[in-house]
């Protein structure tokens, strides 16, 4: 039951603040109408109709004591007209076997209670006969006596006024305070739409808005927004500075084996230096991430295509599977070109065929890397993403694996563009598949 209730609740801050604003007045009212009123022209209607039963006794007591029934109806038409009642001897309608009222006229019971009480001949009372009226039917000497007169004289009229007032008064109450919810809540939008483009790559203009709590929440953000981009280029300008000062003197050392004599040793040397330039590369890859480009609004499908392509003219046995959606998507297409090519070199490293699909949506962009290899177990598919981390001997670089950046580099790009990298067993071909997703 709570679950089923919770999913019927609004889920933004806004519709809920407005939901604990608006039930309360609801609530008001409703008490108000059922309780105050209610019981307010209850009992204005039980003085009106205690007001008529007085007149009707008196009627019922002249027609009682008339010597015949000539002399009653003469009575009656008097104090009839006097009353302003209508009065017929004997009664021609059909006599009802019971009161009849509508079922929601709780003024009706009221007015058949207070008859019933102080009128012992009264026999029945209809208040459906005739919209308006009140017909009622009396026990005489004379046979059954009919009275009608306007209901008017035994109920109150209904509080239409009253509950007008209550309405208009409600709305404008909820007009003032959805006003004053906008502006309370609009910074807190500001500031989860700000973090939001932060955690996508984007720095989105952000000016600390609002009450006390809400402008520490938003100056927080900002501080803690200017340490992380000034941490992620200071570690950009020193790997890079690094970078520059490993390739001097690897490039050197190139130089110099090339103008040795070319045997066993200077091409095991040579590949040393090829796999050092190569541990530089990925490790400027690893530290500089994305922070260096700008988002762009990318064709993701030419993209990927392109990145298949490329890796097809290299001899790596990649082909472009099931394309589904199109659309252009804002986001670094470098960055994510790079975190193909290391997804893809690892299903070719480890496998012998590899399949990209790409699926996008309104709400992201999905590229799926599917291989046949030996995938990775379950247990281990979060530690496979851990920086360095190597899994098993194969991946070691020394037998031709990688240096354990390729998954750690295609997540924080991913994370860096609100999305997210999923490792998982593939179907179609039984190796690994990653689930590349970037936020839309």
């Amino acid at each position: 039951m709570r679950r089923r209730l919770k999913h019927l609740l609004p889920r933004s801050l806004f519709g809920r603040a407005a939901l604990i604003l608006i039930m309360p007045i609801i609530m008001i009212q409703l008490i108000v109408s059922l309780n105050f009123i209610q019981r307010h022209f209850e009992g204005v209607t039980r003085q009106m109709t205690e007001g008529v039963s007085i007149e009707l006794r008196s009627l019922l007591q002249q027609i009682g004591t008339a010597p015949d029934i000539a002399q009653a109806q003469l009575r009656a038409a008097a104090m009839a007209k006097a009353l302003d009642f209508k009065v017929v001897i004997p009664a021609d309608a059909q006599i009802p076997p019971q009161d009849q009222r509508a079922v929601l006229d709780w003024s009706g019971r009221t007015v058949i209670l207070t008859l019933r009480n102080g009128l012992d001949a009264l026999v029945s009372v209809d208040l459906l006969a005739v919209r308006g009226e009140a017909h009622l039917f009396f026990r005489t000497p004379y046979g059954p006596v009919e009275v009608s007169l306007s209901r008017r004289r035994v109920s109150a009229s209904n509080p239409h006024q009253l509950l007008v007032v209550m309405a208009l008064a409600s709305v404008l109450m909820t007009l003032i305070a959805y006003v004053f919810l906008r502006n309370q809540l609009t910074p807190i939008t500001r500031l989860a739409q700000a973090a939001e483009a932060f955690g996508k790559g984007r720095t989105m203009v952000y000016r600390p808005r609002g009450a006390t709590e809400v402008r520490a929440a938003g100056n927080a953000f900002l501080d803690m927004r200017a340490r992380i981009e000034r941490q992620i280029e200071q570690r950009t300008l020193l790997l890079s500075g690094v970078s520059h000062d490993l390739r001097t003197p690897l490039t050197r050392l190139k130089l110099g084996l090339a103008f040795l004599p070319e045997d066993d040793e200077q091409r095991a040397m040579l590949q040393d230096v090829a796999q050092m330039e190569r541990l530089v590369e990925e490790f400027l890859a690893f530290a500089r991430g994305d922070a260096m480009e700008e988002p762009e609004l990318t064709d993701p499908v030419q993209l990927v295509r392109r990145a298949v392509e490329n890796a097809s003219r290299a001899g790596q046995p990649v082909a472009l599977g099931a394309v589904e959606g199109h659309g252009e998507v804002r986001l670094r297409p470098q960055s994510v070109q790079r975190a193909l090519e290391n997804l893809i070199g690892n299903g070719v490293r480890f496998g012998s065929r590899v399949v990209v699909s790409i699926g996008i949506t309104d709400r992201n962009l999905r590229i799926v890397i599917e291989d046949d290899g030996p995938g990775i177990p379950e247990k281990q598919r979060d530690e496979a993403m851990i920086p360095f981390k190597r899994l098993d001997e194969a991946r070691d670089p020394n037998r031709g694996g990688g240096v354990g950046l390729g998954l750690s580099i295609a997540r924080d790009v991913a994370h860096s563009h609100g999305g997210a990298l999923r490792l998982s067993q593939s179907e179609a071909l039984g190796g690994l598949r990653v689930d590349f997703v970037i936020a839309r």
